[in-house]
């Protein structure tokens, strides 16, 4: 199995808390969605096995139109995907009309993954989205009328200013939608965004760690309760609709990223995309190098291992790193992780490790420690 990712770069407006590469300028669309189906056709060949999952990340894909989309999935459908596959596609709920929803649904996107993020006016204001709370019901209304089941929705928690029971209030009206899969992440203050931008200049506050906290655990309590399963750092789902294209990630699996800026995963190598449209595209029709690319080191692998299986809730298992790495590098690991353990941010069952609840809250210290 192998997982197909395909990165559009643009977007109607710039959201403040985001540094993933885009354009808000729609003027060279055109020249870059074709240029992404010329790498398509180019690279396709390098997966080893056929693809298994498919995913339209961005940037926002919704900017695209019907043609466009049509022309990405013919190429494509007539080179490597299997059919019946997940086909996920992200989307801003101020794109999400019934028309353009049944067209995704007609070329082949049976996943919706809406960018909801709040449901208060002046947190989607802060954050600088480009839809309003009315846009956000009637998106996903609008997707459930025009024949999706499997939609996930995103949120985000940690806004400054964010109250407990707005929170709650965003989970409580997901939930009873019957949305069956979220995505709930902390707002992080990404170098060169406009938020981190406001924090250092003291325009804004950040939520104190132990209120972060408590978001955190209200997101787990009251989704764990609902009957999602927390199966990832920041992802909940309900039985049988986990995400198949983030979860191959986790464990692994080759992936190829097509698009400005993407990356592709070998197993032993990764290779990303230059972050300029006007170079993507100016490069691959010149033939010149549009990507740089790296050989990783068994250190590398392995520290890829513990950081990719800790962020899920099925951990890592010593016996596996035994076997594959070695007796030493797995007694080293259990040494690593006693403190861990002490505190209770580290459990076990046998020779399974997960991070508990609190630990996942401190994820990135605690796996940081135990890399070599």
């Amino acid at each position: 199995m192998a997982g197909l990712y395909i990165h559009i770069p643009f977007c109607k407006k710039a959201c403040r808390y985001c540094d993933f590469h885009f354009s808000v300028s729609l003027n060279y669309k055109p020249e870059v969605i074709e240029t992404i189906g010329i790498e398509l056709i180019n690279r396709l060949s390098e997966l080893k096995s056929s693809i298994s999952t498919l995913y339209f990340g961005g940037g926002t894909p919704s900017v695209l139109d019907s043609k466009e989309l049509e022309y990405l999935m013919k190429i494509i459908y007539r080179e490597r995907i299997k059919k019946n596959i997940e086909v996920t596609f992200e989307a801003n709920p101020d794109d999400l009309t019934v028309k353009y929803l049944i067209n995704l649904l007609e070329s082949g996107i049976n996943r919706l993954s809406i960018g909801i993020q709040s449901f208060n006016e002046k947190e989607l204001v802060l954050l600088g989205r480009s839809h309003t709370v009315s846009q956000s019901y009637k998106a996903i209304e609008n997707a459930f009328a025009s024949g999706f089941t499997n939609i996930n929705a995103d949120l985000i928690y940690g806004i400054p200013g964010m109250k407990t029971d707005q929170l709650e209030k965003n989970l409580s009206i997901l939930t009873g939608y019957h949305i069956n899969h979220i995505s709930a992440y902390h707002l992080t203050y990404e170098a060169g965004t406009v938020l981190d931008h406001w924090r250092k200049k003291g325009r804004i506050t950040p939520l104190e760690e132990d209120q972060s906290f408590e978001q955190y655990m209200l997101v787990r309590s009251f989704l764990v309760e609902k009957g999602y399963e927390h199966y990832e750092i920041s992802n909940f789902a309900k039985p049988g609709m986990i995400s198949e294209h983030n979860s191959a990630y986790w464990k692994q699996v080759e992936y190829l990223g097509v698009g400005p800026s993407a990356h592709s995963y070998s197993g032993y190598t990764r290779r990303w995309n230059i972050s300029s449209n006007k170079k993507y595209v100016e490069n691959i029709k010149n033939g010149t190098p549009y990507f740089e690319s790296e050989v990783l080191t068994p250190d590398n692998i392995y520290n890829e291992y513990l950081m990719t299986s800790f962020r899920t809730s099925r951990g890592i298992d010593t016996e596996y790193i035994k076997a594959k790495y070695g007796e030493e590098r797995s007694l080293s690991l259990l040494n690593k992780m006693e403190k861990f353990l002490e505190r209770g941010l580290i459990k076990n069952d046998n020779t399974i490790y997960t991070l508990s609840p609190e630990g996942w809250f401190l994820s990135d210290h605690i796996i940081s420690g135990l890399f070599v």
